[in-house]
């Protein structure tokens, strides 16, 4: 699968003495200087730690290092999807079994991870996502959540639990494979998609996520909202043949 080069810092590869599958958290950010730290003490207590700087001019790679993770950085914001292949290239260069995928805002409970980490080890998918309660989502996500997964459920011909959760696992046998032609939040769609394509099996793990949070996301409403919107359109075509 082709990746985008790496753009990166010095590396310090922290995967020596591992036991068992080889598993990376893979946080993508972009200015998240004030909370990345946190996020990667928390999930440096289950795994060795990846974050792909998308071109912050915050210090967010100086804050993810200060705190334990290798950092590859983007010179220029290239989004997250984007950031994500660049994630994926690293992990298989070095060798890993899987790779986890986690927000760098503090949204995703890196809690939760022993829960992949449990699911990947049974064998439940080569693609695991974390399944949120739509229920216990603020204003508008609690509409607009479910309506987009209903969306893309409908464009696959198939039932996927929460198919925009960015908290998720991937095998390197499934990444390997992939064929990801996008760079926004879209690909997190765009990765079900393969995932169908493939004939991998996807599992899910019930997930906890923090709301609340006061920070400017990188979702532009607009834009990346006709970008998903046509992504579905895409999968709904391709598999109608047209």
């Amino acid at each position: 699968m082709p990746f985008p080069p790496q753009k990166e810092d010095h590396l310090d590869d922290k995967t020596e003495n591992r036991s068992g599958p080889a598993v990376l958290a893979l946080i993508p950010a972009w200015n998240e200087a004030a909370r990345i730290g946190d996020v990667v003490r928390e999930t440096l207590r289950y795994l060795p730690v990846l974050v792909v700087d998308d071109g912050s001019t915050d210090g967010t790679a100086e804050a993810a290092r200060a705190a334990g993770a290798t950092v590859v950085r983007h010179l220029e914001n290239l989004h997250k999807g984007a950031a994500l292949k660049t994630g994926f290239a690293w992990a298989l260069e070095h060798g890993y079994d899987a790779v986890l995928t986690l927000d760098a805002d503090g949204q995703h409970s890196p809690a939760d991870i022993p829960k992949f980490l449990a699911a990947f080890e049974a064998g439940a998918g080569e693609l695991i996502i974390g399944k949120r309660d739509f229920g216990k989502m603020p204003w508008p996500r609690f509409w607009s959540n479910p309506l987009g997964n209903r969306l893309v459920c409908l464009a696959l011909g198939r039932n996927i639990p929460d198919n925009q959760s960015g908290y998720r696992l991937l095998t390197r046998h499934f990444i390997e494979r992939l064929r990801l032609t996008t760079t926004g939040f879209e690909m997190e769609v765009e990765m079900i998609a393969e995932a169908v394509r493939l004939n991998v099996p996807i599992g899910a793990v019930p997930i906890r996520t923090i709301y609340g949070i006061d920070k400017r996301s990188g979702f532009h409403p607009l834009k990346d909202t006709l970008r998903f919107l046509g992504m579905v359109w895409r999968i709904w075509r391709k598999r109608k043949g047209q």
